[in-house]
């Protein structure tokens, strides 16, 4: 009779003590919603992102024939919700279909930043010796001019344009991506599961994609979601200066400098709404970007 009990506790004990531990994505999840503030972040972010894909696809627009004289700086009414610009056109629409371009192209940018940067960080920080040497020195040159001050440089010699403002942003962010890359590449390229790992025979290059990289993606993940507010900002910036999205196609940085001569004639409306666009979608994603970071340290995981 004594043995009844143990027979019945013995699986369920078992189960208790045989129960996988989390993986590390599952548990920064887990710990990524369990923060207030990230998912708040994460709650804007996926807001002006289904905005700049759904918008354009659910309300075709021609912004070349889209302006009404006649309404010319309305106020914000049940007709249009945020008022219309110096050109009749209504505000709320414009940057709805604005934030494709203010999205699309800080998202794309960073997303090719990353993928170069990362490369050739990885690259650089396993070779090491001379190759590191020279890429780290070509990144230093980049990242010793202000980043807004080269990407005004790149799209002047380019040509003022979206895709000249992709490029200009995507090759000022590829050497910190790299600067990232490299430096969690020293630190693991120590470890001893990589040593174990050269002992055996592994080929170098598996040694790095398969061993180091994947080791080597959270503090890259974060740069990248913090960085794609930082583009927006570059964006915006290069657009209020005409550098970026030609008129008539709408983009928050462009419509900023259209409206800022109308402010002090009362027609603030103009000017608030493209600034609270991009301040809600770059709080956003820098809030995303903090719980990130906080969800993926190892020193947290329990």
């Amino acid at each position: 009779m004594s043995s009844a009990p143990a027979a019945t506790e013995g699986p369920a004990t078992a189960g208790v003590l045989t129960r996988a531990p989390r993986s590390l994505w599952s548990d920064a999840w887990r710990r990524l919603i369990a923060n207030r503030l990230a998912r708040l972040g994460m709650a804007i972010a996926i807001f002006f992102l289904v905005l700049a894909i759904a918008v354009p696809v659910v309300f075709p627009y021609n912004a070349r024939v889209d302006s009404d004289l006649m309404n010319q700086l309305l106020p914000p009414s049940s007709q249009h919700l945020m008022g219309t610009d110096e050109q009749g056109r209504d505000v709320m629409n414009r940057i709805g279909q604005g934030a494709r371009a203010s999205l699309g192209v800080g998202i794309s940018a960073v997303m090719i930043a990353l993928l170069i940067g990362s490369l050739i960080g990885l690259v650089a920080g396993f070779v090491g010796k001379t190759p590191d040497l020279l890429t780290m020195f070509a990144m230093d040159v980049l990242l010793s001019f202000p980043a807004l001050l080269l990407a005004i440089a790149v799209v002047a010699l380019l040509g003022p344009g979206l895709r000249n403002s992709l490029l200009a942003i995507t090759i000022v962010s590829i050497p910190v991506y790299a600067r990232i890359a490299r430096s969690t590449v020293l630190s693991i390229k120590q470890q001893e599961f990589i040593n174990a790992a050269r002992c055996v025979g592994v080929p170098s290059p598996r040694i790095l994609f398969r061993h180091i990289l994947p080791n080597s993606l959270s503090p890259i993940v974060v740069a990248g979601t913090l960085g794609v507010a930082t583009a927006i900002l570059e964006i915006a910036a290069l657009g209020f200066l005409g550098l970026g999205q030609q008129p008539p196609y709408p983009e928050w940085g462009a419509m900023l400098a259209d409206s800022v001569k109308y402010l002090t004639s009362g027609a603030w409306w103009v000017l608030v709404f493209p600034g609270v666009a991009i301040m809600l979608t770059v709080l956003g994603l820098n809030l995303l970007g903090d719980g990130l970071r906080d969800a993926l340290d190892p020193r947290l995981r329990v």
